[in-house]
C-alpha cells in the first residue's frame, strides 16, 4: 500500500500515568451503557432523527452494529488513551460509542461540522477534533484490513475468483483511479497543480481490488492534474513490480510451450505493462480482439463497483470538499478505503442493500496512455487467443 501519509507513529502512552494527569472524568467516558443506542437516538435533533431505512441505526451510520462495536473496538484503546474534555451539550462527557458515532456519521454522510453538532447536541469543534482522533487511531490499529495477499493459498483464491468471471487466468486484481473533487481558492497560484483535465481542483485516489471489491492497494494524495500512468508509475506497488517482488508468483500454463505470469488489469488510461494487462484499442479489432475486451471489462468492472461503493457508503470523498487540508485528505481517504474494506470482511449486510454502480468519476472523460511494451503485447495477444480458442494446444 502507498498511501501519502505525512505523519509520525504515534508514540505509545502510558495510558495510567495519563489518566491521573488527567482533568477529565475518564472512567466515565470508558464505560458504555448496554442500552447505548437507545440512550443515545433520543438525543438526536432535527431531520436525522426522522431517519427511515431497513434500520435506523443502519440507516444513520451505513454500518450494522456489529461492524459498529469491531470499529469501536480497534479505536477505544487509542482514541481514549488521551485526556480530552469532550462534552455533549447536557453536560456530559463522549462515551467511545458517542465518539466514534460521531465520527461514522461525518464520514458516511458528508455533512458539514454544523450540521452534525447540531443533530449530536455537540460543537462544531468537537466534532472536527473528534473525527481527526478517529482517523488517527483508525490509520494506526485498521491497516492489516488493507494489505496485499500475503500467501499463495490467497492469491490462488483470487486469481480464481478473477477467472470465474469471464475467464481470465492468473489475473490478481483490477487497478482503477477516482477523483476526490475540491473547492479551492483560484486566486491563489500555488493550487494550479490540483487544477485536473475537467478544470475540477481534485487529488486522484489510485485503487486496486480484489473480485469481492475489497481494497488490496491504495495510493492517494497526488493533484488531479497527473494522469493516471504518471501516478502508476511514481507508486510503490509499481516499484515492486519493476523490481519484480510483487506479482512474481506462479505462471499458469496456457497450452504446450505457452504460459503466462502473474498479472493485474486496467483501462486504456493505463500502460501496457508484462504486468498489467490494458484492452486493445482502435476501430477495425478482430473478433478475438474484440472479445478479449468484452472480457476484460466484465473482469475490471470490480474496480469501477469498489470506488462507486466507497464514494457511496463515505460520502465525505463523493461530493466537493471546501478547502480541505491537502495534508490531511489522503489520511482521511484512506480510512474510508479501511472502512470499505472492514464491511467486507465482516459480511456486513448493510453492503447487500446498496446499489451495484460503476460509474465513480461522473464527468471526468477516459484517459489515453499510448505506452506499450512489447512483451506485454504478446502475453495479451496469447490471452486473447487463448479464451477465443485459437492458441496452438
Amino acid at each position: 500500500m502507498g498511501p501519502v501519509r505525512g505523519f509520525k507513529r504515534k508514540r505509545k502512552v502510558d495510558k495510567k500515568a495519563e489518566r491521573k494527569a488527567s482533568a477529565a472524568p475518564a472512567p466515565s467516558q470508558l464505560d458504555v451503557p448496554v442500552d447505548w443506542w437507545d440512550d443515545f437516538s433520543k438525543r438526536i435533533t432535527g431531520p436525522l432523527s426522522l431517519s427511515n431505512g431497513l434500520d435506523k441505526f443502519e440507516s444513520v451510520f451505513k454500518v450494522s452494529r456489529k461492524t459498529f462495536n469491531y470499529i469501536c473496538s480497534l479505536v477505544k484503546e487509542d482514541m481514549m488513551a488521551k485526556p480530552s474534555n469532550f462534552m455533549g451539550t447536557n453536560g456530559k462527557p463522549l462515551s467511545i460509542n458517542d465518539q466514534v458515532a460521531v465520527a461514522l456519521r461525518r464520514l458516511s454522510s458528508g455533512e458539514s461540522l454544523l450540521t452534525i453538532g447540531e443533530s449530536f447536541g455537540i460543537s462544531q469543534s468537537t466534532v472536527s477534533q473528534v473525527t481527526w482522533r478517529f482517523v488517527e487511531a483508525m490509520e494506526e490499529r485498521g491497516l492489516h484490513h488493507l494489505r496485499w495477499p500475503a500467501t499463495e493459498t490467497e492469491m490462488t483464491e483470487i486469481k480464481s475468483k478473477f477467472e470465474k468471471i469471464r475467464g481470465l487466468p492468473n489475473c490478481c486484481g483490477a487497478i482503477d483511479t477516482t477523483h476526490i473533487m475540491m473547492c479551492l481558492p483560484s486566486v491563489d497560484p500555488s493550487n494550479d497543480v490540483w487544477f485536473d483535465h475537467e478544470k475540477n481542483h481534485s487529488m486522484v485516489l489510485q485503487a486496486i481490488v480484489d473480485p469481492e471489491m475489497r481494497f488490496r492497494d491504495i495510493v492517494t494524495g497526488w493533484p488531479g492534474s497527473l494522469n493516471d500512468s504518471i501516478v502508476l508509475q511514481n507508486s510503490g506497488f509499481f516499484k515492486l513490480c519493476e523490481k519484480g517482488k510483487r506479482l512474481n508468483g506462479k505462471k499458469m500454463k496456457l497450452s504446450e510451450g505457452s504460459e503466462v505470469r502473474e498479472y493485474i488489469i486496467g483501462d486504456v488510461g493505463f500502460p501496457l505493462l508484462p504486468w498489467l494487462v490494458t484492452p486493445y484499442q482502435g476501430k477495425d479489432l478482430s473478433e478475438s480482439s474484440t472479445e478479449f475486451n468484452k472480457r476484460h471489462f466484465a473482469t475490471r468492472v470490480v474496480a469501477h463497483r469498489a470506488l462507486a461503493r466507497l464514494k457511496e457508503m463515505w460520502r465525505i470523498v463523493q461530493g466537493v470538499m471546501w478547502r480541505p487540508d491537502k495534508h490531511k485528505l489522503p489520511r482521511i481517504i484512506l480510512v474510508c478505503c479501511l472502512l470499505h474494506n472492514i464491511v467486507i470482511d465482516l459480511e456486513d449486510e448493510v453492503q447487500d442493500e446498496m446499489p451495484l454502480s460503476h460509474n465513480h468519476d461522473s464527468g471526468y472523460r477516459q484517459q489515453i496512455c499510448d505506452s506499450v511494451d512489447k512483451n506485454a503485447s504478446i502475453l495479451r495477444d496469447k490471452l486473447s487467443l487463448c479464451l477465443s480458442g485459437r492458441l496452438p494446444p
